[in-house]
Formats: C-alpha cells, structure tokens, sequence
C-alpha cells in the first residue's frame, strides 16, 4: 500500500505533541519533514520540544525553523494549558541526532511539493505564519499540495477571545492569506475539535500501560485538563490530533463546504473565522471543507491504541 506523504508544521505544545506522536504511531502515512512556528510557546521552544518528540517516538525526522514571530501582530503564546515549557513541565531530552537543517521551513516545505506534485499533505496545527510566507514566496505552492488540513478558527465562538480560536488569532493575517490562497482546505475548527476529548480516566489508561509514550501523553496534559476546569470542562481536547486523525480515518468526521473568511481589522473580532454555512446572503465562493461533527468515542479508542503501539 502507497503511504501518504505528510508535512507538519506545528507550534509543538502539549496537543501538538500528541498528534505528532499519532503521526509517527500511524504506517499509513509518510512524514516528510516538519516545521515549527511561534504559537503556543515562542519558536525556541517549538523548535526544540519537535525534536524532543520525535526523540520519544523513536524518529529522527527533519525539523525546520520557520517564523519566530507572527506577520503583523504581536506574539501571543499560551502558557496556561501548555506550561513554561510548552510540554506541561514535562522534560524530556533532545535527541543527540537532532540537527538544525539551513533551509528556512517554507524553503524545505517548497521543496517537499515540488518532488510530488499533487501529492503532499500539509497539516498545519500552530498559527499558519509559516504557511502564508511559503505561499506568497511561492505562489505555485498551493497548486502544488495535495491539500492543507489546518487546525483553527471555528464557526460558532471563538477560545482565546469570544470571537477568535487562538491558532487563527495569533496570526490572522497569515490565515487570511491561506484562505485566501486558493489551496484545498479542511478546516479543523472549535466546532469538531472539542469534541476530541480526552477525560482524566483516559490519560490515567495511558500511564497504565507503562509504556514511555503513554506515561508522556498523561504527564504532560495533566496541567492542560486543571486549566480547562476553569472552563466548565474536565478534559484535555485533542485539537491537533484531528486532522492527522482525518487523514487514517476520515470517515471519523462530517463536515460541509464552506465559504470562510478571516475577519483583519475588527477591533473585537480580529481573527474571527467568517463561516458561511447558513445565510441568506451567501458568500460566492466555497474555499474550505469545514469539519463539524466528530465520533469521539472512536477517535479516543484509536488515538490511544496508535500512541501507545510506540512503546
């Protein structure tokens, strides 16, 4: 069976890190080089914890520095799910192969495309800093992907502020550039991904398995699931790991086409994703397959079986 060739740019913190960890777990699919950008922690962190997770996976895929700062904005990073650190306080190594390639990540993700016209899949689960300047770079770049499958924005409210996902609030003017871009899309807002919950009782089923990467996915998401608690909620959402989760089982997932746009110059809905599902009026372009429903219960039962087969 043809594997799927896959590209990761990431902003690694907690959820990243378990989806990276699903991806490495998943045969199905062929990583070909990961990317990191200021998001959840700021780029020296991102950079670093990548490598880290691929050290615990057991992998030495190439990591790529990209943005270490948004287009326009100011960085905005989110200690308080993902800790100091970015990985919950957890501390694990960087892998003694782990080297500083000199292509800068759009330069590397380019590249990647060129070689497999219409085959690459570009997921992309931190702010899309990285993925606006390869597009304006090169502007063949879209074409050149199979699709981009991005975690961020919503259509209902937002997380970071009440209009905004934070993914797409860090950078809204990079995301405006790639909704923009004429790239396939499938969006992997807030409506789906809060539906990917992992409760206190599955990372416990983690840790009990003893093995390394099960005992990091528990560790790790721990301060995540305390500071969700101040939200109503006792659970840490697995928002990354979707559209990884997509592309092994897409039948996981319900969603429709969609016109979105990403809201610039708002003063309080700076970095609201638009979705035109329902209106009247309606927008005259669909540009983005929009994931809405989720069956969680199967989503947790593999993500768990993938993770933990790594050891």
């Amino acid at each position: 069976m043809k594997k799927i060739p896959v590209w990761m740019d990431c902003d690694t913190g907690t959820d990243d890190a378990v989806a990276l960890l699903l991806l490495h777990a998943s045969p199905e699919l062929s990583l070909e080089g990961l990317s990191t950008v200021c998001g959840n922690a700021m780029q020296d962190l991102t950079y670093w914890n990548t490598h880290r997770i691929n050290g615990l996976a057991g992998k030495d895929t190439p990591v790529y520095c990209g943005a270490s700062r948004p287009m326009l904005v100011e960085p905005h990073t989110s200690t308080l799910f993902h800790g100091e650190n970015g990985l919950g306080g957890v501390d694990l190594p960087i892998p003694e192969s782990a080297e500083v390639p000199e292509e800068a990540a759009w330069e590397a993700l380019y590249e990647c495309a060129r070689k497999q016209p219409g085959e690459l899949r570009l997921v992309a689960t931190g702010p899309l800093t990285n993925v606006a300047i390869a597009f304006i770079q090169y502007p063949d770049l879209p074409q050149l992907l199979h699709s981009v499958l991005l975690m961020g924005g919503s259509a209902g409210p937002g997380n970071v502020v009440p209009a905004a996902e934070f993914n797409i609030y860090a950078d809204p003017h990079a995301a405006d550039i790639v909704f923009r871009s004429g790239a396939t899309l499938v969006m992997f807002g807030l409506d789906v991904t809060l539906q990917a919950r992992l409760l206190p009782e599955d990372l416990e089923e983690f840790a009990a398995s003893g093995t390394k990467a099960g005992i990091f996915v528990r560790d790790c998401l721990q301060g995540y699931v305390k500071a969700s608690r101040r939200y109503g909620m006792t659970a840490a959402c697995m928002h990354d790991s979707c559209p990884v989760m997509y592309l092994i089982h897409p039948e996981l997932f319900t969603g429709r086409m969609a016109g979105v746009a990403v809201e610039t110059r708002g003063t309080i809905t700076c970095g609201k994703t638009v979705v035109d599902l329902d209106s009247d009026l309606k927008f005259p372009f669909k540009n983005a397959l929009v994931m809405l429903e989720l069956d969680s219960k199967a989503f947790v039962s593999i993500l768990k079986s993938r993770i933990l087969s790594l050891g």
